[in-house]
């Protein structure tokens, strides 16, 4: 499987700003479809946004994060941006991206999708 690459995370205080970034290896392209993931410990990981970039294009978030967070998408740099505004203690995670493979099918693309094949290591963020 491909691996995804996340980037950006780090210590911050309340209310900082951070960028995260999910970039494929050179000669893979991300798919139509890229989600952002936090997994906080002992917990199962949620959706925190989701971007679809076919026909007409989409963006998904996260109501504990809706109006802090954009998710946007570099096609030039292949790579997919998180922005997160005004952090908060409650964000404190691990942050994964994840893409769809050659299979996916538009429909499957929303905030939390189990159907997306290629994933990274995560990056962490914590907010104090």
């Amino acid at each position: 499987d491909v691996q995804l690459v996340e980037s950006g995370g780090g210590s911050v205080q309340a209310g900082g700003s951070l960028r995260l970034s999910c970039s494929a290896p050179e000669d893979t392209y991300l798919s139509n479809c890229v989600g952002w993931f936090r997994q906080y410990p002992g917990k199962e990981r949620e959706g925190v946004a989701a971007i679809f970039n076919g026909d007409g294009g989409a963006s998904y978030y996260a109501d504990s994060l809706k109006g802090r967070i954009t998710i946007s998408r570099d096609n030039a740099r292949n790579t997919v941006y998180l922005d997160i505004i005004d952090l908060k203690p409650e964000d404190t995670a691990m942050y994964y991206c994840a893409a769809g493979g050659p299979l996916f099918q538009p429909y499957d693309c929303y905030l939390g999708s189990p159907f997306l094949n290629y994933w990274g290591h995560g990056t962490q963020v914590t907010v104090s």
